[in-house]
């Protein structure tokens, strides 16, 4: 029998998880949760699965379309400025952004939050912006995953994960129809929206500022307020573009910006030209400039003022509708054929923005 004492009662608390406190937590935030409703939902939170009934969101022969996103290392800065309200706005944003480009209707949303301690005030926080988030994309919060997790995170620290699941009809799904002569139009965005961050926080780091720093391009915030501008929700845009039928693809400007992203959506033998400048928010500039970051590095990496780009066949229409909607939307260019049809897609840019010289 061994002689070392072992102590007794031990309790998953004294561990460092409170169950009780997840408890509270899911109770706190049912009222945020019952604001997301919507036709199809089923059951209440709490439950071992969320359910969702697609026909009574009135589909008749529809495909599910699923995606899962965070938000990178852009949640540091709400961590670090113990900001939480719109970070939650920012995940939803990046999985329902690429439901649309699918043609898809997001139906339903979950959550993952995951810490070492939980916070109760600022759990609820970001559940507040996820659930303004799935309000203004017409998709129902319908359930998600609370871990604590001791010795995982820093205090303070945790991370959250998005999964959106969304329908559109079986013949209207998204990229259809693109050819020689359609159309790119831009959506702007409304800043870094949640992808470069790990550069953006370099550039920080050398030039020894901080989140609560003035931003010399804005006077009227600090930079951590400029950083944590949510990302925009194309949502309704796209989806009204789309029912009018006026729509042949979109592309979610992302990390790997332009380049990256537009090209996904065209079938072989095509290209995308852009001819046309856009409106570049100074928060670029400051980031090239600060950093030294090239004008290809910009394009590769950030989405430099445009977060969405649509291919319409009817330009005049799509653009008027846009307008009446209050949406900031400008040609940026059009397709055309590639030199055989076996090609593979590419971005060809006629014009090339220089951020060093954008007003600042």
């Amino acid at each position: 029998m061994s002689s070392l004492s072992s102590p007794s009662n031990m309790t998953y608390h004294e561990s460092g998880v409170d169950i009780e406190g997840g408890e509270t937590f899911v109770e706190s935030i049912r009222p945020l949760v019952k604001t997301t409703d919507r036709h199809g939902k089923m059951g209440n939170l709490g439950g071992f699965g969320a359910l969702f009934d697609i026909k009574a969101a009135g589909f008749n022969d529809p495909v599910l379309v699923s995606c899962t996103d965070g938000v990178g290392t852009k949640l540091m800065i709400a961590i670090e400025t113990n900001f939480h309200a719109t970070i939650g706005i920012d995940l939803v944003a990046m999985c329902v952004n690429d439901l649309i480009v699918q043609g898809a209707e997001p139906l339903f949303f979950l959550d993952y939050f995951a810490t070492g301690r939980l916070s109760i005030d600022i759990a609820t926080s970001v559940v507040q912006g996820i659930a303004a988030g799935c309000k203004l994309s017409g998709c129902a919060l319908i359930g998600g995953e609370t871990a604590e997790m001791p010795g995982m995170y820093q205090n303070n620290h945790y991370d959250i994960a998005g999964f959106a699941v969304g329908a559109a009809e079986r013949n209207a799904l998204l990229p259809s129809g693109i050819t020689e002569g359609d159309t790119l139009i831009a959506l702007l965005s409304s800043g870094v929206h949640s992808n470069g961050f790990s550069l953006v926080r370099r550039v920080m780091k050398q030039k020894h500022l901080t989140w609560t720093d003035p931003a010399d391009f804005d006077q009227n915030q600090t930079l951590g307020e400029v950083f944590l501008t949510p990302t925009r929700l194309y949502v309704r845009p796209v989806l009204t573009l789309h029912k009018a039928g006026l729509l042949h693809g979109a592309a979610h400007i992302t990390g790997g910006g332009l380049p990256g992203n537009l090209p996904r959506i065209l079938p072989d033998g095509f290209n995308a030209v852009i001819e046309y400048h856009w409106s570049i928010p100074p928060v670029f500039s400051w980031i090239a400039c600060m950093g030294n970051v090239t004008d290809q590095e910009m394009l590769r990496v950030f989405n430099c003022g445009i977060g969405m780009v649509l291919v319409t066949p009817k330009p005049a229409e799509a653009l008027k509708l846009l307008t009446d909607m209050g949406e900031s939307a400008t040609i940026l260019g059009h397709v055309t054929r590639a030199k055989t049809p076996t090609e593979k897609p590419r971005l060809i840019m006629r014009i090339q923005p220089d951020f060093q010289n954008i007003t600042r």
